[in-house]
């Protein structure tokens, strides 16, 4: 990919933007190498990967990261057998914490999604536990060493903390003792050595060693005799000290020398996946989507934004090319957002080609092209004396030498910056050379011979960029089949011009020429309706289909449900008339046994008739399970379609949906269930009906008391989208501008799920997870349409 079509299209400034994403120094040196990739199978794995990133941190919130530094400088000095510092060690041990713990939190249960790639890698990562621990009980900071590092060096500390608490006791008592000839009561150190401040006239009345004198030479710093064998004992005690913190250093040294190529592998591992996880952040900052990659030069890019562009006046537009045209021809007035369109689809192609989520639509696609080339703005060359129009043509000229049909070509302002007629000529040409090599177009122009070279060619589409009239602003709204017109006389009316200056200029085009451009838009506005609808058609047969699926599914999942119930509901009935029955044969065996020992005759006689009574119940209950419940209520005896119903076998309302068969059976609607039961089964509803106005009276009552937030912890996720959907519906008829979804952080599945149909629902504008003070990650803020 060619550097100035990275610099044109700012692609730079989008690897800044990611940058702050990266936690490592490693994670964004790969952000700074970062281009296009070369195959299409590297671009599909690295969207792959992106959107796996992306899916954990909505699902587990951010990855633990924390600790991670970069850590190849004590790599590189370990690797030679040094010793590293306290802080290289400690650096290490946060890398090896790190990369324990994220094994930790990559790890699924068998319900979860599974993040094939972003598994693969942790899977690599090899954590050293022994060593992670060591470091962390021997190091406390990059200038503390703990003392639970060793014995010895514990023992020492302990031996120095007893030394400087008698030197201190003894000092204070010389210091008492000696006041009289002491500049100040105290004492001060000098050289690790404890020192009094002895006026200079009585060196001689305290006996010692000299180790300092004041500036003025009147204060002398003395080392009193009784003290010179505690200050030699606590400086050998010191020496032991460093010597015993230089061993603990070297062995914790040697033991990372040893696990060398693991600590390097898991810093590598570490380092990429810091990079992929800043680019699940940067597309959730952008509310971005994995778009679909085609080979076949084609592309279709849905509520396309410019990154760049602050996303609250960001104006998002659908772009496509390559299945009925391959070229763009975008007409319009200036600062109505030609260039800006340009300017979108090739940097969402490179970030698209680059393994970034694009800020888009489901369902956008982009192409992958080897190429992409952008003549955008005013390079102008004072040193080599060019004009903007050779600007141009120079950088045009190189463009048409490397073009090919895997190529993406953007011009903007193609032809401009000298005489209209020949710039208009020229722009046709160049277009149709880079046509014949095949490579896909979009460029934007003034010139009003482009539109109807555009309209008369095929394989080549007009485009223009909205201006509104009455508030002489343009709308940026892309509107693909429809050619630009200047509105030179109406902004000009608007802005006080005179009518009969407009009238003059009017009639200095021939009646012909307004006419047609006239005819023209209204043919292609009618074209660009007709293409819209079709598009939308077509997106809502997919999704209908997709839903169709969906609710198949659940259906015979359902009906797999309920038939298992009916059955476990079969067995333990059958289980326990069973043991009602064992258990009667037994209390009858026992009378008959009391019988032998004196009861009269009689009375067996009469157990007999109860037993057989008992049984004859009990046979008859059992039977009664697979027989439907009693028919109680009145019959129905007129059907018609959509009447309500009750169903005595599933103690439940139903709707029929359909006339009496020829064998007495109609199909009726139990919730989402549709099945097929007797005519004489069914009883009349005597439910009073309702009033429509009372219902319309509480519903608008209600609406007025919608609150801003739902609660949703405690539920499964498909009880959970049915409540947000049904609360986003209700917040939408309430003019509701902002809602909380309260989801709660958990395992993240939650989560995920209502993200998932917050990017297909149709009253919401975007989304965003909780900030601080929001509550975080637990909940998702949507704003609504």
């Amino acid at each position: 990919m060619e550097e100035r079509t990275l610099r044109v299209l700012e692609f730079n400034k989008i690897k800044e933007k990611l940058k702050e994403y990266a936690v490592t120094y490693g994670g964004k040196e790969i952000i700074n190498n970062l281009r296009p990739y070369d195959t299409v199978f590297e671009v599909k794995n690295k969207l792959k990967e992106s959107n796996e990133a992306l899916d954990l941190l909505i699902t587990k919130g951010n990855p633990p990261f924390e600790g991670l530094f970069d850590v190849r400088e004590g790599i590189e000095r370990a690797k030679k057998g040094g010793v590293l510092s306290a802080g290289q060690l400690l650096r290490i041990g946060g890398m090896l914490k790190c990369s324990r713990r994220f094994k930790e939190y990559i790890s699924r249960r068998e319900d979860e999604v599974p993040h094939i790639i972003l598994e693969d890698l942790a899977y690599i990562l090899t954590p050293i536990k022994s060593l992670e621990e060591i470091i962390e009980i021997s190091i406390i900071s990059e200038e503390e060493i703990s003392d639970r590092a060793s014995s010895t060096l514990n023992g020492i500390r302990r031996n120095l903390k007893e030394k400087n608490s008698s030197v201190r006791d003894k000092i204070n008592s010389i210091v008492r003792s000696n006041a009289k000839y002491l500049q100040d009561a105290l004492y001060t150190m000098r050289g690790d050595r404890y020192v009094l401040p002895v006026k200079a006239e009585y060196k001689g009345a305290v006996p010692g060693l000299v180790h300092d004198q004041s500036s003025t030479g009147a204060t002398l710093f003395i080392e009193p005799m009784s003290l010179v064998n505690l200050n030699n004992e606590i400086k050998e005690l010191k020496l032991k000290e460093k010597a015993e913190i230089e061993r603990i250093l070297m062995d914790l040294s040697n033991r990372v020398y040893e696990n060398i190529e693991t600590v390097e592998s898991n810093y590598k591992i570490l380092t990429e996946l810091d990079f992929i996880f800043a680019k699940g952040k940067y597309a959730s900052s952008l509310n971005a989507v994995c778009p679909d990659v085609n080979e076949d030069r084609s592309f279709d890019i849905i509520h396309g934004r410019h990154p760049l562009i602050d996303p609250k006046i960001v104006v998002p537009s659908d772009i496509y090319l390559g299945n009925e045209f391959n070229t763009l021809m975008i007409t319009g007035p200036n600062t109505g957002g030609k260039t800006v369109t340009l300017k979108t689809v090739g940097l969402l192609h490179l970030m698209g080609l680059s393994g970034l989520l694009i800020p888009a639509k489901d369902a956008s696609t982009i192409s992958f092209f080897t190429k992409i080339f952008a003549d955008i703005g005013d390079e102008q060359s004072i040193e080599q004396s060019l004009s903007t129009f050779s600007s141009h043509m120079t950088n045009i000229v190189k463009i048409m030498k490397e073009a090919d049909k895997n190529s993406l070509v953007l011009f903007d302002e193609l032809g401009s910056g000298t005489d209209p007629v020949e710039g208009a000529a020229l722009a046709i040409a160049i277009i149709d050379t880079l046509r014949e090599k095949e490579a896909r177009l979009i460029a934007t122009t003034h010139y009003s011979e482009l539109k109807g070279y555009a309209l008369r060619t095929p394989g080549i589409e007009n485009a223009s960029v909205e201006f509104d009239v009455e508030t002489l602003r343009p709308t940026y709204r892309l509107l693909i089949g429809i050619p630009g017109k200047s509105n030179a006389f109406e902004i000009s009316k608007r802005l006080g011009l005179q009518d009969e200056v407009i009238n003059k200029a009017k009639s200095n085009i021939s009646s012909e020429n307004l006419q047609f451009e006239d005819l023209i838009r209204d043919l292609q506005e009618k074209s660009i309706l007709a293409n819209r609808d079709a598009r939308e058609a077509k997106r809502i047969k997919l999704e209908a289909e997709d839903f169709k699926k969906k609710y198949d599914d659940k259906l015979k999942k359902l009906e797999e449900v309920r038939d298992k119930a009916y059955n476990d509901a079969r067995r333990e009935a059958k289980d326990i008339i069973a043991k009602a029955k064992d258990e009667a044969d037994e209390i009858l065996k026992a009378m008959r046994e009391l019988e032998k020992l004196g009861i009269a005759q009689g009375g067996r006689a009469r157990l007999e008739e109860e037993r057989k009574k008992l049984k004859d119940s009990l046979e008859k209950k059992e039977n009664s399970l697979y027989k439907t419940r009693e028919n109680t209520g009145e019959a129905i005896e007129k059907v018609i379609l959509g009447m309500d119903a009750y169903l005595p076998s599933l103690n439940q309302n139903v709707i029929i949906i359909s006339m009496p068969d020829s064998k007495g059976e109609v199909q009726v609607e139990a919730g989402i269930m549709k099945i097929n039961v007797k005519l004489k089964d069914l009883r009349k509803v005597n439910d009073k009906p309702v009033k429509k106005e009372k219902k319309k009276r509480e519903l608008k009552l209600n609406l007025k008391s919608i609150d801003s937030r739902v609660d949703l912890r405690g539920m499964d996720a498909e009880e959970a989208c049915y409540k947000a959907d049904k609360y986003l519906d209700e917040a939408y008829m309430a003019n509701l501008g902002e809602v909380t979804i309260v989801h709660g952080k958990g395992t993240g599945i939650l989560r995920k799920a209502i993200n998932d149909m917050l990017k297909r629902h149709p009253h919401v504008k975007s989304y965003r997870l909780g900030e601080y003070g929001e509550g975080g990650d637990g909940v998702t803020i949507a704003i609504l349409k």
